[in-house]
């Protein structure tokens, strides 16, 4: 399993707008092919900063992904919100306990 952390950071302003983009966006983020979890979290004490948790089959799944029209118009739209650089991390997940 292959997972995408990507950490935001928002102008205060902005929030209420990415959280109707992501609302509009999520089913089609979650039916790219691959992709097997999309998770958005909010800091609790930094109400600006947002995670997205995406899992994916393969990294070229995520590449495909990233290479579409529904991310790059996506993204676009999000980095106009932005109060600072997003960062983004992949990793292989290695154990999952439920």
């Amino acid at each position: 399993m292959f997972v995408r952390i990507v950490k935001m950071s928002f102008h205060q302003k902005h929030i209420a707008e990415f959280l109707v983009m992501f609302e509009e966006k999520k089913s089609l983020i979650k039916a790219s092919k691959g992709c097997k979890l999309l998770e958005l979290y909010q800091d609790k004490n930094i109400p600006e900063t947002f995670f997205t948790y995406s899992y994916w089959n393969t990294e070229e799944d995520l590449e495909n992904y990233r290479n579409s029209e529904l991310f790059k118009t996506t993204w676009k739209q999000t980095k106009t919100y932005f109060n600072n650089k997003p960062q983004a991390w992949s990793v292989d997940k290695k154990v999952s306990l439920q």
